[in-house]
């Protein structure tokens, strides 16, 4: 009888062992995984907060520039027509693009993911998977795309501005500007697109439709890459570790980020905001002023970074 109960008593402990490491694997997995950072060489990281990273197998090694997330499904974009997708952030997939064109940026509305690139590459898909190819009407790089106000918003080279209802079909509006537009977003009642040439000749232009610009002064000589908007700010990056904010799209302030290297993509998330660099560098702000660095364990240029909302 004692005999009996030991076994039973050990197999309950061995059990609820199993049951445990289970637990523990579980919570190891896709819910962890908040924000993705993308870059050179096929590098992925994730972050369940934007301070502690872990490198991901990407199955690629071909630049990774940009990455957005929506309908339970990360779309991560690059070199060569790349297209990855995954739904928790860690295991994730290559998918046929149809283009070998660098593909920049992504957003999804409207049931529509929409990807943009050079020579004026449009690829839209449902889900993430299949992909279709749209006319643009030019064969300028397009760079940065959102979507508010029922309307898509592309931006690009030669100060392009493409816009659209449905992602399908596209128009060709003025901007007042030839210069690089790089990134564009939505608040405070309007849209903000971003850009420069090269390094240099920061520019901001606004609209409360998309289809009607107007060029503000930024007073910045560097060039604007990445933009969003969140917390009542808006917060864009740039060459030489530059970061500027505002609360309305027009007047801008410098913050201090600490570092020097090129900075590409900004995003928002979990009350902060997360910065990515060409050496590798994440920055982390709860406001946009005050910036920390974070190890990412990556020396590979980092282009994009997206929250999992």
């Amino acid at each position: 009888m004692n005999k009996l109960l030991y076994i039973i008593l050990i197999s309950l402990f061995s059990l609820t062992i199993i049951s445990c490491a289970k637990k523990s694997d579980s919570s190891d997995t896709t819910s962890s995984v908040s924000f993705v950072a993308v870059g050179n060489n096929g590098t992925i990281l994730t972050s369940s907060d934007g301070t502690t990273w872990t490198s991901r197998t990407s199955g690629t090694s071909y630049d990774l520039r940009g990455v957005t997330y929506a309908n339970s499904t990360f779309v991560v974009m690059g070199a060569s027509g790349t297209i990855l997708t995954s739904s928790d952030g860690t295991t994730w997939t290559s998918r046929t693009s149809g283009t070998n064109d660098t593909l920049y940026r992504g957003t999804y509305a409207n049931s529509t993911f929409v990807v943009v690139g050079d020579n004026g590459t449009i690829l839209t898909s449902s889900d993430g998977t299949s992909w279709t190819s749209r006319t643009s009407g030019t064969s300028y790089d397009l760079d940065g795309v959102t979507y508010a106000n029922s309307i898509f918003v592309i931006v690009g080279e030669n100060g392009t501005i493409l816009t659209s209802s449905d992602g399908t079909s596209w128009d060709n509006k003025t901007s007042g500007t030839t210069l690089y537009l790089s990134g564009v977003t939505y608040g405070n009642s309007k849209f903000v697109a971003v850009g420069g040439y090269g390094y240099d000749n920061g520019t901001i232009l606004t609209s409360s439709d998309g289809t009607t610009w107007t060029t503000n002064t930024s007073g910045a000589t560097y060039a604007y890459w990445g933009i969003t908007y969140a917390n009542s700010t808006f917060a864009t990056v740039g060459p030489s570790g530059s970061i500027f904010t505002s609360s309305d799209g027009t007047t801008w302030t410098s913050r201090t980020s600490g570092i020097t290297n090129h900075m590409w993509g900004v995003t928002y998330g979990n009350n902060t905001f997360v910065t990515v660099s060409y050496g590798g560098d994440i920055l982390t702000s709860s406001d946009g002023i005050s910036w920390t660095s974070r190890t990412s364990g990556t020396t590979n240029a980092l282009y994009d970074v997206t929250y999992k909302e």
